[in-house]
């Protein structure tokens, strides 16, 4: 077992893990911070997508020792307060979900888009949204969401 460090959500957590220990798993069985999926342990759905200092990951391929001092953001920890994070209201407005068992992960996915990319274009939403899969949707309704989020997020900061 190893100590370690990381901020998730905005608290400081000093844990003990062993070195094989997958974020994911750090974040679903210690941190129980469910809302980050795992579908398929081999990082090609993207359900497990986080925010770490900024940058999307998938948490299924990044072991816990990595994240050591790290900035983790969860779906859970998105949204200040008890209203939507204009992603999420994004999603739900633009009927970007149906099983809701990738939402989570897209939704962070977006996040980490844009908080690089402000003003996507529809192929950059494409090339950001490549590596999380969703088995419901046709896709159409998710980049319409990220469209809306985007112009949501830099109405707000105008």
């Amino acid at each position: 077992m190893r100590p370690i460090s990381l901020t998730v959500n905005g608290h400081t957590h000093a844990v003990q893990v062993e070195d094989r220990t997958l974020l994911a798993d750090l974040l679903r069985d210690q941190l129980l911070l469910t809302g980050t999926h795992v579908g398929c342990d081999t990082s090609q759905c993207g359900c497990c997508t986080v925010l770490m200092d900024g940058d999307a990951v998938k948490s299924c391929s990044v072991l816990a020792v990595q994240a050591e001092g790290s900035q983790i953001t969860t779906i859970e920890g998105l949204s200040a307060g008890p209203d939507l994070h204009p992603i999420q209201a994004a999603f739900s407005q633009c009927h970007g979900l149906q099983c809701g068992f990738c939402t989570p992960g897209m939704i962070m996915a977006t996040a980490g888009l844009l908080s690089h990319t402000p003003q996507p274009t529809e192929a950059q939403i494409h090339e950001g949204l490549a590596g999380n899969l969703c088995r419901c949707t046709g896709y159409i309704h998710i980049v319409d969401a990220v469209k809306l989020a985007a112009q949501t997020l830099q109405e707000k900061s105008a």
